[in-house]
């Protein structure tokens, strides 16, 4: 199953049905008058969310939708039937936009939310509708109305509470499975996480919280390098982020410089993203003499003038993990606490997140016209953008 994150459909709904136009004509019956009945309305289309889908491959391949029409009224008052609605599956995180305003629709983040995206036709009056003392034989009708149509662009984003940020080996993806039944690929090579892996971590019962550990970013990543920014809107959902830094880099990078990286490309792609809390996690404590430990960890936060949260943690051993997650679960408790107590909190953190998307949105299309650009002075291509899915699923792993 390839993991799609982004499609573009048409959908149309149906059109209401026609009045009828008829007159009653029965053997012994004079005067019969009208008996025209009304049509059906047209179907709408609806969009419902389903955990059991985690990608939007499905809309890659098929991009046009229609509801059915409504039926035309008939004589002896008969109204027609209505067109059936069309339901379309997406994934839970899933995001509607409206290509040819720029409004969104919705924001599919609840198992079975429901959301109208095109509304059906009305259905047309039939002609004994218009009957009436001064008019007893009307020949008046009305035609059914067309149903809505729309260019949608759906926009997955993963629905995690924590997210981790960080140059590629820095110990992401071995965090996720220490804390985590979440088994993503590590391995001792950059670029080893291809797309969003999710786990959801259980500090105690009934009390736990989901942390995503998307691709690693290099130096000039919002300009396209290495995997790029793609998956950064994937971040944009969560509370909190997590920027792991590696004390002893494989190729004796200078892990200040390292920080900094992550910090430039993240303000290039978003600076409300940027601006998020983030706490400082010092990896890969075990392959530090413990004499050396504590100077460099404190060099390295008086460098960088951090002023949030510090951590350190040895995840390979487990060592410090267990601490840091109980405190980002207290963290987020107290979020959720202060959103349910002071509806303006709520609102307002709705609205970062919203802002977070559309800065985003902009960045991505930006970086696709670049990279459409470079395509065809190279090679003398289209303007077709290139299929750029992998061949996985995202997962919730308890």
């Amino acid at each position: 199953m390839k993991f799609v994150d982004e499609a573009s459909i048409h959908v149309q709904a149906g059109k209401g049905g026609n009045g009828c136009l008829s007159f009653r004509r029965e053997k012994f019956v004079e005067k019969g008058g009208p008996d025209g009945g009304d049509g059906g309305d047209g179907g709408s289309v609806y969009l419902v969310a389903d955990d059991a889908m985690n990608t939007l491959v499905d809309y890659r391949y098929q991009t046009r939708y229609a509801a059915g029409s409504g039926e035309p009224g008939r004589g002896r008052n008969c109204t027609g039937a209505k067109g059936e609605d069309l339901i379309l599956k997406v994934p839970v995180g899933t995001t509607v936009i409206d290509v040819n305003t720029g409004e969104t629709l919705g924001d599919m983040t609840e198992v079975g939310e429901r959301l109208l995206v095109a509304q059906g036709g009305f259905h047309g009056l039939g002609n004994t509708r218009f009957k009436s003392s001064t008019n007893r034989a009307p020949r008046q009708t009305t035609n059914g109305t067309p149903g809505e149509e729309r260019n949608l662009k759906l926009e997955l984003k993963v629905l995690a509470d924590v997210g981790m940020l960080g140059l590629p080996n820095a110990g992401k993806s071995t965090f996720i499975r220490a804390v985590s039944a979440a088994k993503p690929k590590v391995a001792n090579y950059p670029f080893t996480t291809l797309v969003p892996n999710l786990g959801v971590v259980q500090v105690q019962k009934h009390r736990s919280f989901v942390i995503a550990d998307i691709p690693g970013l290099i130096e000039g990543a919002a300009e396209g390098a290495g995997l790029g920014i793609r998956f950064l809107k994937h971040l944009t959902r969560c509370r909190v982020l997590l920027h792991l830094v590696d004390l002893a880099p494989f190729d004796d990078s200078d892990p200040v410089e390292n920080a900094r990286v992550i910090e430039r490309e993240l303000a290039a792609f978003s600076p409300t993203l940027a601006g998020r809390e983030r706490w400082l996690v010092l990896s890969k404590t075990d392959l530090v003499p413990a004499a050396e430990l504590d100077q460099r960890c404190d060099a390295i936060v008086e460098a960088l003038d951090w002023k949030g949260p510090v951590f350190r943690v040895a995840a390979i051993r487990g060592e410090g993990t267990d601490l840091l997650a109980g405190r980002l679960m207290d963290y987020l408790e107290e979020r959720r606490a202060e959103e349910v107590a002071d509806p303006e909190a709520a609102a307002a953190e709705l609205e970062s997140q919203r802002q977070m998307q559309r800065e985003a949105r902009v960045r991505i299309e930006e970086l696709r016209e670049i990279q459409r650009a470079k395509r065809r002075a190279a090679k003398g291509l289209d303007d077709d953008d290139e299929d750029d899915d992998y061949d996985v699923e995202i997962e919730y792993r308890h």
